[in-house]
């Protein structure tokens, strides 16, 4: 299986923009991945604002002080909250192309698969979050949707050459209405329902924009 592709907004902040420390045991590799996890429920119910180092320290059951040590403020925390979120994207990738389904399968595929993330990770959650709360942040963040715009264009394009796709689709124009439907769904649902309706709305986008794109 080849690597996924490094796309646009997929990647990681820049190393300037972190101050974890080296992490070489696996018992602080699962340190830091519980704060990041209790850091990522907390983001995702009360924002950047409402969440404070102690408030995650407290949830993680230790000391502000071993949270420090991982994460030397909680702008870096939220920044590595929104690169986690960012790792599920190729990650999921992988999984889609790995049930041979063709370019426009792998399409459904991976929005689908985001679609359950949404509906059940939380550190993808407080990632989207994090990212409409950025300006509060104040370090640089993964841009976000071009990953999915270019990866989308690149996979409809192979579904046109290949005959999945209707002759008439532009795959540039089809991905960025794909993803701007599927952003906007997640959004809505999440500020109107806390993302209990998400499958059912995500049912509707599918069937009204991604299907009737077929040949």
């Amino acid at each position: 299986m080849e690597d996924a592709p490094k796309l646009a907004g997929w990647e990681s902040t820049p190393p300037s923009a972190r101050r974890s420390p080296d992490l070489r045991q696996d018992r602080a590799q699962r340190t830091r991945e519980l704060v990041l996890n209790c850091a990522a429920e907390l983001f995702a119910a009360r924002g950047f604002h409402g969440t404070s180092v102690q408030d995650v320290a407290a949830a993680a059951k230790m000391t502000k002080g071993a949270v420090y040590f991982h994460f030397p403020g909680k702008e870096v925390l939220a920044v590595a909250v929104v690169e986690a979120h960012y790792t599920r994207w190729p990650a999921l990738l992988e999984r889609a192309k790995a049930q041979q389904a063709g370019p426009l399968g792998t399409v459904l595929a991976m929005v689908d698969g985001a679609a359950e993330a949404f509906a059940d990770d939380v550190v993808v959650q407080a990632g989207a979050r994090l990212q409409l709360e950025s300006i509060l942040i104040g370090l640089p963040l993964p841009t976000p949707y071009i990953g999915w715009i270019e990866l989308l264009t690149d996979l409809l394009g192979q579904a046109l050459e290949q005959g999945e796709l209707r002759p008439d689709v532009d795959p540039g124009a089809a991905a960025r209405t794909i993803v701007s439907a599927f952003f906007g769904m997640q959004h809505i649902s999440a500020t109107l329902y806390d993302r209990a309706d998400l499958r059912e709305r995500w049912s509707e986008v599918r069937e009204l924009v991604l299907l009737p794109l077929r040949a």
